[in-house]
């Protein structure tokens, strides 16, 4: 795989887990004393990211953040998919000119 396939990967991966994070705080939201999830990433020098999901020092769960948060993490693991997708068609591409 490519190092822009590997990078898009580790952003959809990225994604995956900050969706995650979210179901879980809307499925424990009404559980006394919960503190919510949260994802943290980094970027890696060689490209990509890195996350680690931490909780929250606040307890209680803001639905209408959860719900910003679920589009906002929908929208990136898309945007990283369409960029694998359009590697993987430059990639045909260029096989098929040097066939």
């Amino acid at each position: 795989m490519s190092a822009l396939g590997s990078i898009s990967q580790s952003g959809m991966q990225a994604a995956q887990q900050r969706l995650h994070a979210s179901a879980h705080n809307v499925a424990n939201q009404q559980t006394p004393g919960f503190r919510r999830q949260q994802v943290e990433q980094q970027a890696n020098p060689q490209g990509g990211v890195t996350t680690q999901t931490v909780r929250s020092t606040d307890t209680g769960v803001a639905l209408e953040t959860e719900a910003v948060e679920q589009i906002s993490a929908s929208y990136a693991y898309l945007a990283n998919l369409q960029v694998l997708r359009t590697q993987d068609r430059m990639q045909g591409t260029l096989l098929d000119e040097r066939a």
